[in-house]
């Protein structure tokens, strides 16, 4: 039995909900490593960026992806 073009639609709604969540939770993930590394550093020496926490973010995905 062949899938209706609604369920095909449905499944694929699903599958980027799904990678947009995974998404979000590795950057959660990125965000909380760094800052809590963050917090061993000197205060003179603190600082992380969004671009940190993206680039993390995709090492993340990648490794999980694998």
């Amino acid at each position: 039995m062949a899938l209706t073009q609604e369920q095909i639609d449905n499944i694929e709604f699903n599958k980027a909900q799904s990678a947009a969540s995974n998404k979000m939770e590795a950057i959660r993930i990125a965000r909380d490593v760094l800052m809590e590394n963050d917090r061993n550093k000197p205060v003179g020496e603190r600082g992380i960026s969004a671009a940190d926490i993206t680039a993390f973010a995709q090492v993340i995905q990648q490794y999980v992806n694998q």
